[in-house]
């Protein structure tokens, strides 16, 4: 795993912990990491009311910016509300960056 997958990765956790605790104060949160020949793989889920019906007007980057920055080390993300309630944010990162041309 290169350093700026394992950044990313800390960065999506951190940004998921600090939305749980701005969206959903109290509520329990898992934070799940495996670690796979070919990949990381990083699970949050809060157990707290979930997602709003439409974001606040001047509201925050916070979802924009975990893609762009699991995007930039070619890895996917998924974000939304948990089968089970609460807000579920999923990341996948390749074990070795993309390389751009």
């Amino acid at each position: 795993m290169g350093p700026g997958i394992e950044l990313a990765a800390y960065r999506i956790v951190q940004e998921s912990l600090t939305n749980a605790r701005k969206h959903a104060m109290g509520a329990p949160v898992d934070v799940e990491l495996h670690y796979a020949h070919d990949a990381l793989h990083v699970s949050i889920r809060d157990n707290g009311p979930g997602a709003p019906p439409a974001p606040p007007a001047g509201g925050g980057h916070g979802l924009l910016g975990m893609r762009e920055r699991v995007a930039a080390v070619g890895g996917q993300i998924s974000t939304g509300p948990a089968d089970a309630g609460g807000f579920l944010v999923k990341a996948s990162f390749p074990a070795k960056p993309e390389r751009t041309p």
